[in-house]
């Protein structure tokens, strides 16, 4: 087999791997969507369908990462493309956690059974979820690109979705504080905000992950991250 014909089918695989990470990644931004979706307006058939996806991520994941090893067998690929099978399957491996954050969430629609509803809690939740999508979507983009200037605009709007999180945490234990009756409701908008703020966290290992493979080597510089010590320690499910 010649170099050129043995090069081509190296880009082939990777081109496939590509696709399929894409694609993945067009599931999970989906699942995040939906799962807040149910979570807002109480519809526990899209809050099942959102649990019931979630295998399908599972899934590819194992496809993907069992493609990377066979083409890493197979190619026995040098450093530089070697870093992308690499980076494919850590992207891969953040997608299908950022999966089970939202069927995570997505379990908590059958158990919200409180009148209590109130619409600050729940835009500042839909606000914070918007951003963290958004993250995703550009990280998304920036891997299939080698953009490494705006996987690091991801990586550094870490902060910001931390601020909201922790500004979100404070309201609810001020609603938790004026009413008991509110304590059930509030802690279980704290878990979904928790989880979406660890689908933040997997935005900005993704952007990493593109610093990897655009330079070579790990990202050293300390993650900005906001200050969350009062409140993640208190979270449930934490």
């Amino acid at each position: 087999m010649g170099f050129e014909h043995t090069t081509k089918a190296f880009d082939g695989d990777l081109q496939e791997l590509t696709r399929m990470v894409a694609e993945m990644g067009g599931l999970a931004e989906r699942q995040i969507v939906d799962s807040v979706d149910a979570l807002v307006r109480r519809d526990v058939a899209l809050g099942a369908r959102v649990v019931a996806a979630d295998s399908e991520i599972d899934q590819m994941q194992r496809v993907i990462e069992e493609r990377a090893v066979l083409t890493i067998a197979r190619r026995q690929p040098m450093a530089v493309d070697l870093r992308e099978i690499v980076g494919a399957m850590r992207v891969a491996t953040d997608l299908e956690r950022i999966g089970d954050l939202s069927k995570n969430i997505a379990k908590r629609v059958n158990a919200i059974d409180s009148d209590f509803h109130p619409l600050k809690l729940i835009r500042g939740l839909e606000h914070m979820t918007d951003l963290v999508q958004s993250q995703v979507k550009s990280v998304l983009d920036a891997y299939t690109a080698h953009d490494l200037p705006a996987a690091m605009v991801v990586w550094n709007g870490d902060e910001e979705v931390d601020a909201i999180c922790t500004s979100l945490f404070r309201e609810l234990l001020t609603y938790m504080m004026e009413d008991p009756r509110n304590i059930s409701f509030c802690i279980h908008l704290m878990f979904c905000a928790k989880n979406i703020e660890r689908i933040g966290d997997h935005a900005t290992n993704i952007a990493e992950t593109v610093f990897y493979m655009v330079e070579g080597e790990q990202l050293l510089e300390k993650r900005p991250k906001g200050d969350m010590t009062t409140f993640a320690n208190a979270t449930p499910g934490n």
